[in-house]
Protein backbone atom coordinates (compact mmCIF):
# COMPACT_ATOMS: atom_id res chain seq x y z
CA UNK A 1 0.00 0.00 0.00
CA UNK A 2 1.19 3.32 -1.11
CA UNK A 3 1.30 5.89 1.92
CA UNK A 4 0.99 9.38 1.58
CA UNK A 5 1.82 12.07 4.67
CA UNK A 6 0.62 15.34 4.72
CA UNK A 7 2.73 17.65 6.84
CA UNK A 8 1.76 21.29 6.65
CA UNK A 9 4.57 24.05 8.03
CA UNK A 10 4.77 27.62 8.63
CA UNK A 11 7.08 29.52 5.91
CA UNK A 12 7.53 32.82 8.64
CA UNK A 13 11.23 32.72 10.75
CA UNK A 14 8.79 34.18 13.37
CA UNK A 15 6.14 32.22 13.37
CA UNK A 16 8.15 29.14 13.72
CA UNK A 17 9.59 30.82 16.80
CA UNK A 18 6.11 31.91 18.48
CA UNK A 19 4.79 28.74 17.83
CA UNK A 20 7.02 26.41 18.70
CA UNK A 21 7.46 24.89 15.04
CA UNK A 22 11.49 24.87 14.43
CA UNK A 23 12.97 23.54 11.47
CA UNK A 24 14.77 20.90 14.10
CA UNK A 25 11.02 19.60 14.54
CA UNK A 26 10.42 19.82 11.17
CA UNK A 27 13.34 17.56 10.66
CA UNK A 28 12.25 15.41 13.16
CA UNK A 29 8.94 14.79 11.84
CA UNK A 30 10.28 14.16 8.64
CA UNK A 31 12.82 11.05 10.17
CA UNK A 32 10.17 9.70 11.75
CA UNK A 33 7.97 9.35 8.51
CA UNK A 34 10.54 8.16 6.42
CA UNK A 35 9.55 9.35 3.26
CA UNK A 36 10.75 7.46 -0.28
CA UNK A 37 9.22 10.87 -2.14
CA UNK A 38 8.74 13.96 -0.91
CA UNK A 39 6.04 16.07 -2.92
CA UNK A 40 7.24 19.89 -1.87
CA UNK A 41 5.47 23.29 -2.28
CA UNK A 42 7.94 24.40 -5.21
CA UNK A 43 7.51 25.49 -8.81
CA UNK A 44 8.72 22.74 -10.88
CA UNK A 45 11.03 25.68 -12.61
CA UNK A 46 12.49 26.64 -9.64
CA UNK A 47 13.19 23.00 -9.24
CA UNK A 48 15.02 23.31 -11.99
CA UNK A 49 16.65 26.06 -11.56
CA UNK A 50 17.97 25.04 -8.23
CA UNK A 51 19.47 21.73 -10.18
CA UNK A 52 21.13 23.47 -12.99
CA UNK A 53 22.56 26.73 -10.75
CA UNK A 54 22.43 26.25 -7.42
CA UNK A 55 20.06 29.11 -6.65
CA UNK A 56 18.35 28.28 -3.40
CA UNK A 57 14.82 31.26 -4.47
CA UNK A 58 13.96 29.97 -7.19
CA UNK A 59 11.81 31.84 -10.07
CA UNK A 60 10.29 35.03 -8.66
CA UNK A 61 12.37 34.30 -5.17
CA UNK A 62 9.33 31.81 -4.51
CA UNK A 63 11.30 29.06 -2.53
CA UNK A 64 10.68 29.67 1.17
CA UNK A 65 13.59 28.89 3.51
CA UNK A 66 12.69 25.28 4.60
CA UNK A 67 13.50 24.18 1.36
CA UNK A 68 17.42 24.97 0.61
CA UNK A 69 17.90 25.03 4.34
CA UNK A 70 16.35 21.88 5.68
CA UNK A 71 14.27 19.75 3.20
CA UNK A 72 16.56 19.79 -0.43
CA UNK A 73 20.08 18.72 1.78
CA UNK A 74 17.45 16.06 3.67
CA UNK A 75 16.36 14.73 0.46
CA UNK A 76 20.20 14.63 -0.80
CA UNK A 77 21.42 13.03 2.46
CA UNK A 78 18.95 10.70 2.47
CA UNK A 79 18.48 9.64 -1.18
CA UNK A 80 15.14 11.33 -1.02
CA UNK A 81 13.25 11.99 -4.43
CA UNK A 82 12.20 15.46 -4.26
CA UNK A 83 9.10 16.20 -6.78
CA UNK A 84 7.85 19.80 -6.88
CA UNK A 85 4.34 20.27 -6.59
CA UNK A 86 3.73 23.99 -6.74
CA UNK A 87 1.64 26.10 -9.82
CA UNK A 88 1.43 30.06 -10.20
CA UNK A 89 1.60 32.06 -13.49
CA UNK A 90 3.09 35.30 -12.65
CA UNK A 91 0.45 37.61 -15.44
CA UNK A 92 -2.64 35.78 -13.49
CA UNK A 93 -0.99 36.01 -9.41
CA UNK A 94 -0.54 39.66 -9.67
CA UNK A 95 -4.05 40.84 -8.23
CA UNK A 96 -4.79 40.49 -4.42
CA UNK A 97 -8.64 39.74 -3.03
CA UNK A 98 -8.98 43.25 -2.13
CA UNK A 99 -7.38 45.14 -4.77
CA UNK A 100 -10.18 46.26 -6.79
CA UNK A 101 -12.26 47.37 -3.94
CA UNK A 102 -12.05 51.28 -2.79
CA UNK A 103 -10.09 52.05 0.04
CA UNK A 104 -12.95 52.14 2.36
CA UNK A 105 -14.07 48.86 1.57
CA UNK A 106 -10.44 47.59 1.11
CA UNK A 107 -9.72 48.93 4.83
CA UNK A 108 -13.08 46.67 6.40
CA UNK A 109 -11.82 43.93 4.70
CA UNK A 110 -8.86 43.53 5.68
CA UNK A 111 -9.81 43.85 9.14
CA UNK A 112 -11.97 40.90 8.33
CA UNK A 113 -8.89 38.92 7.14
CA UNK A 114 -7.48 39.93 10.73
CA UNK A 115 -9.90 38.21 12.15
CA UNK A 116 -9.89 35.01 10.55
CA UNK A 117 -6.28 35.27 10.81
CA UNK A 118 -6.43 35.65 14.99
CA UNK A 119 -9.01 32.64 14.90
CA UNK A 120 -6.44 30.32 12.84
CA UNK A 121 -3.80 31.26 15.46
CA UNK A 122 -6.40 30.46 18.09
CA UNK A 123 -6.40 26.77 16.88
CA UNK A 124 -2.37 26.49 16.68
CA UNK A 125 -2.06 24.02 19.34
CA UNK A 126 -5.19 21.85 18.96
CA UNK A 127 -3.09 19.01 18.00
CA UNK A 128 0.55 17.45 18.59
CA UNK A 129 2.23 19.42 15.75
CA UNK A 130 1.63 22.91 15.42
CA UNK A 131 -0.89 24.14 13.14
CA UNK A 132 -1.48 20.28 11.95
CA UNK A 133 -5.15 19.46 13.23
CA UNK A 134 -8.61 19.48 12.49
CA UNK A 135 -9.49 22.34 14.04
CA UNK A 136 -7.17 24.02 12.61
CA UNK A 137 -7.95 22.94 8.67
CA UNK A 138 -11.71 24.04 9.71
CA UNK A 139 -10.94 27.57 10.65
CA UNK A 140 -8.83 27.87 6.84
CA UNK A 141 -11.21 26.51 5.27
CA UNK A 142 -14.05 28.51 6.08
CA UNK A 143 -11.76 31.93 5.99
CA UNK A 144 -11.10 31.02 2.16
CA UNK A 145 -14.67 29.96 1.31
CA UNK A 146 -15.14 33.76 2.71
CA UNK A 147 -12.48 35.09 0.43
CA UNK A 148 -14.06 32.92 -2.18
CA UNK A 149 -17.30 34.97 -1.66
CA UNK A 150 -15.14 38.41 -1.31
CA UNK A 151 -13.41 37.78 -4.81
CA UNK A 152 -14.60 34.86 -6.51
CA UNK A 153 -12.37 35.69 -9.52
CA UNK A 154 -8.84 35.93 -8.17
CA UNK A 155 -10.02 33.31 -5.50
CA UNK A 156 -10.71 30.53 -8.54
CA UNK A 157 -7.13 31.00 -9.68
CA UNK A 158 -4.72 31.78 -7.06
CA UNK A 159 -6.55 29.21 -4.73
CA UNK A 160 -8.56 26.74 -6.55
CA UNK A 161 -6.58 26.29 -9.99
CA UNK A 162 -3.68 26.17 -8.00
CA UNK A 163 -4.54 23.40 -5.71
CA UNK A 164 -6.34 21.42 -8.83
CA UNK A 165 -3.23 21.19 -10.04
CA UNK A 166 -0.79 20.46 -7.08
CA UNK A 167 -2.79 17.61 -6.35
CA UNK A 168 -2.72 16.21 -9.54
CA UNK A 169 1.06 16.64 -9.63
CA UNK A 170 0.53 14.77 -6.33
CA UNK A 171 -1.37 11.99 -7.85
CA UNK A 172 0.92 11.61 -10.66
CA UNK A 173 3.85 11.14 -8.05
CA UNK A 174 1.46 8.27 -6.36
CA UNK A 175 0.87 6.26 -9.94
CA UNK A 176 4.29 6.47 -10.09
CA UNK A 177 5.91 5.02 -6.65
CA UNK A 178 2.98 2.60 -6.28
CA UNK A 179 4.17 1.05 -2.76
CA UNK A 180 6.28 3.82 -1.56
CA UNK A 181 6.07 6.70 0.94
CA UNK A 182 5.16 10.00 -0.12
CA UNK A 183 5.60 12.63 2.16
CA UNK A 184 3.36 16.24 1.14
CA UNK A 185 5.04 19.46 2.53
CA UNK A 186 2.97 22.36 2.30
CA UNK A 187 1.74 25.78 4.29
CA UNK A 188 0.01 24.73 6.64
CA UNK A 189 -3.48 26.49 5.07
CA UNK A 190 -2.88 23.75 2.30
CA UNK A 191 -3.83 21.09 4.19
CA UNK A 192 -7.47 20.88 4.26
CA UNK A 193 -7.48 20.92 0.85
CA UNK A 194 -5.05 18.08 0.46
CA UNK A 195 -6.67 15.71 3.50
CA UNK A 196 -10.04 16.29 1.78
CA UNK A 197 -8.51 15.59 -1.81
CA UNK A 198 -6.47 12.39 -0.99
CA UNK A 199 -8.67 11.33 1.97
CA UNK A 200 -10.99 9.81 -1.08
CA UNK A 201 -8.73 7.66 -2.21
CA UNK A 202 -8.40 4.00 -1.69
CA UNK A 203 -5.18 3.57 -2.95
CA UNK A 204 -3.36 4.81 -0.53
CA UNK A 205 -2.88 5.04 3.36
CA UNK A 206 -3.20 8.47 4.48
CA UNK A 207 -1.59 9.55 7.15
CA UNK A 208 -2.46 13.13 8.74
CA UNK A 209 -1.52 14.34 11.36
CA UNK A 210 1.59 12.67 11.75
CA UNK A 211 1.96 12.36 14.90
Amino acid sequence: MTVVGILGVTHDPQMQAQYHYPLSLMEELMQEFAPDVVCGEVHPKSWRLYLETGDPYGILNEIQAEYPRLIFPFCERHGVEFIPVNWFEEDVFDEGPFDRFGADIQQRLEKDLAQWNHKQMETWNRGRIPFNSPAYDIVTQAMYAWLQQVNPEVQNIQWNARHNIMVARVARAIAEHRGKRILCIHGADHNYWYRHALGERTDIELVYPLR
